[in-house]
Order: structure tokens, then C-alpha cells, then sequence
């Protein structure tokens, strides 16, 4: 019993940590990056990301959202705590754009005036936004551990990595637009890395309240999902379609299509 505890504890605490990862490995492109990162990769990892987040905001958070509410006797009502927590979601992230706007890889922070405001807004604006990406994974893991929701260990663990790809280039945003403003490379990658340490943090905390949250799982999946969703459509959507000068490229269409795919067969296959 005691292996097998810690067996458990090790799968949730690698999949807590891969979001992180994947911010830290973006924030440390300023070390070998001398510009910002190709668009022809930053299309392929924010369509992929995408397609990994949508098939994983279906499968592995709206349904077991409404199946788990469909068992706790709402029958054919089972929809409305899904629809209550997408719709929350959304207008968190919503919100936190208002409050903090997302600043994108092109984006620079200019005048001298504006520097360490613009500056502190970033990296407040990104810390904010991977809250809610760390309780998405927290949330599955926490449904698989409990055994609430009918969800594996293997469809939370895709949904961390394609978060850790999404956090990639969001690791970027952080440190090269720092160093480029007189930043230390060390520095500007430090910043970087303590924007994504909130993610495991907000992931193991909802783990650990999960005897708590599991009268209210339904609301909480979805509310993840909306999160999850309002990136895509709001970051990671326009990043895959932009237009490369006047070439039109359809390497983010096609790694979309990869990444819905492969998510989808690992959340039906495995879940």
C-alpha cells in the first residue's frame, strides 16, 4: 500500500512539474536566442499546444464535468454545472486580460518612461495566467487520485505537456524582451522561471483540498476548461494563423490537427 502510495505521489508530482518546465526551458532561449524565436516554430507549438488544450478541455474536462454531475442526480440537467464553470472560466481569464493585458512573443516593451511599468504588467500578466493552467492539471489529477472522475493518469499528464508547450513560448515573452531593455541574461531568465513557479503550487494546492472540491468537481472541470479555452481562442489561435509577411503558412493548422488528434486518442484510448 505504501509503494503504491508513493508510486501515486511520484506521477502527480512530475505531472505538476512539466507546466513549470516548459516555462523555465522558454526562459532560458535568452541564453541562446539572439532574436525572438522563428515564426515558423512559434506557429507549429501554439497550434499543436492548441489542439492538445481543446481535445483535452472536451474529453477530459467538459464530459467528465457533466457525467460526474449526471451521478450526483442533476440527470438531464447534468449540463448546467458545465456550462456555469466554462462560462467562469472564460470571464476569469477575460478579466485578468483587462486587469493585466497578455503581452505576445512580438510584442516589446518600449520608452523609458513606461519601462518598469510595462515590465512589471508582463510578468504579472503571464504569472496571473498560469493560476488557472496549474488548477486545469491539478484538477485532473486530483478527479484521477480521488477516483471522482473517470479520467486517467495519462490524459492529465497530456494535458500538463501540452501546457509545458504553450508555456514554452510564454517563458520567451518573459526573458528576451528583458534583456534586450539591459537586463543580465541570468536575471531576465529568473524572471522568467518564477512566472511559471505558480503553476505546481496552484496545482498541488488543489490536490490537496480535494476531499473539499469534489462536491463542487463539475464546476472546477469546467472552470478549467474555460480557462483552457479562452487561451487558445484569445493567445494561441491568432500566434498559429498569423501571417508571415505576405506568405501564407499552414504549419499551425496542421499541428493542431496533430495535436487534437493525438490528445483525443490518448483521453479515449486510456481514460
Amino acid at each position: 500500500m505504501k509503494a503504491r502510495s508513493n508510486i501515486v505521489t511520484g506521477i502527480i508530482a512530475k505531472g505538476l512539474l512539466i507546466p513549470f518546465f516548459g516555462t523555465a526551458l522558454g526562459s532560458a532561449c535568452v541564453f541562446f536566442m539572439k532574436k525572438e524565436m522563428s515564426t515558423k516554430l512559434q506557429k507549429s507549438l501554439s497550434g499543436f499546444a492548441a489542439g492538445v488544450m481543446i481535445a483535452a478541455s472536451v474529453w477530459s474536462l467538459l464530459i467528465p464535468s457533466m457525467n460526474q454531475a449526471t451521478e450526483q442526480g442533476m440527470g438531464k440537467l447534468g449540463f448546467i454545472p458545465a456550462v456555469i464553470g466554462f462560462c467562469l472560466g472564460m470571464l476569469f481569464l477575460l478579466l485578468l486580460d483587462v486587469i493585466t493585458p497578455h503581452m505576445h512573443l512580438n510584442e516589446t516593451v518600449e520608452g523609458p518612461k513606461s519601462k518598469f511599468s510595462k515590465t512589471t504588467m508582463m510578468i504579472l500578466a503571464v504569472t496571473l495566467h498560469n493560476i488557472p493552467e496549474g488548477m486545469a492539471v491539478g484538477v485532473l489529477y486530483a478527479g484521477w487520485y480521488t477516483g471522482a472522475v473517470q479520467v486517467s493518469a495519462t490524459a492529465a499528464l497530456a494535458l500538463a505537456i501540452g501546457i509545458a508547450i504553450q508555456n514554452f513560448p510564454e517563458g520567451a515573452i518573459i526573458s528576451m524582451p528583458l534583456h534586450s531593455k539591459g537586463c543580465s541574461k541570468t536575471k531576465a531568465c529568473w524572471y522568467g522561471v518564477l512566472t511559471g513557479i505558480v503553476e505546481p503550487i496552484a496545482g498541488l494546492l488543489t490536490i490537496l483540498l480535494a476531499q473539499f472540491v469534489v462536491p463542487v468537481l463539475p464546476y472546477l472541470l469546467s472552470f478549467a476548461a474555460g480557462a483552457m479555452i479562452y487561451v487558445v481562442v484569445e493567445e494561441l489561435v491568432p500566434e498559429m494563423a498569423a501571417e508571415d509577411g505576405d506568405q501564407h503558412s499552414n504549419t499551425g493548422t496542421i499541428m493542431f490537427m496533430i495535436g487534437f488528434s493525438l490528445m483525443m486518442m490518448l483521453d479515449v484510448a486510456l481514460g
